[in-house]
């Protein structure tokens, strides 16, 4: 039985390089025109490199929890830090934490790393960065609340 490529297109983003950060994957099974997951989050201090690389992380994870491993993957990111790190062996400065974790999903899983041109033609990548810019966005409003609240709580 052949088995499918699973592709998933993944991408993140942040309001200030460190600040509120976003993340997205779809995931799609060979030529499906939908994706079967869309996967997103975010965080209120962080960076977009660490946003890249957990959208990577949760997409993997996904694959493991849901039985999917038996799968060759391919990955699609616009991060070239991210890609080259992982196909070329560049040296890794940050994150180590991020970077352990990938290197433990990609022993565990067939996967390979595809590089393409952020805000090109590419329709899951672009796809992707407007939902990792929206979940950017919440999580920017998020902090913001909770800091406005935090300030109030103390003029009490």
């Amino acid at each position: 039985m052949k088995k499918n490529i699973l592709k998933i297109f993944t991408d993140g983003s942040c309001k200030g390089n460190p600040g509120a950060g976003g993340w997205a994957a779809v995931l799609l099974e060979g030529e499906a025109k939908k994706p079967f997951a869309v996967l997103r989050g975010g965080e209120s201090a962080t960076t977009n490199n660490r946003m890249e690389m957990i959208a990577v992380i949760e997409a993997l994870r996904y694959i493991q929890k849901n039985h999917l491993q038996n799968n060759p993957v391919n990955v699609f990111s616009d991060s070239n830090l991210l890609v080259q790190t992982l196909m070329q062996g560049w040296k890794r400065k940050k994150n180590l934490d991020l970077w352990e974790e990938l290197d433990s999903l990609n022993e565990e899983l067939e996967v390979e790393y595809i590089w393409v041109k952020a805000h090109a033609d590419n329709k899951w990548n672009n796809e992707c960065d407007e939902i990792a810019v929206a979940e950017s966005a919440k999580s920017q409003k998020k902090y913001i609340a909770a800091k406005s609240y935090g300030k109030q709580t103390k003029l009490f």
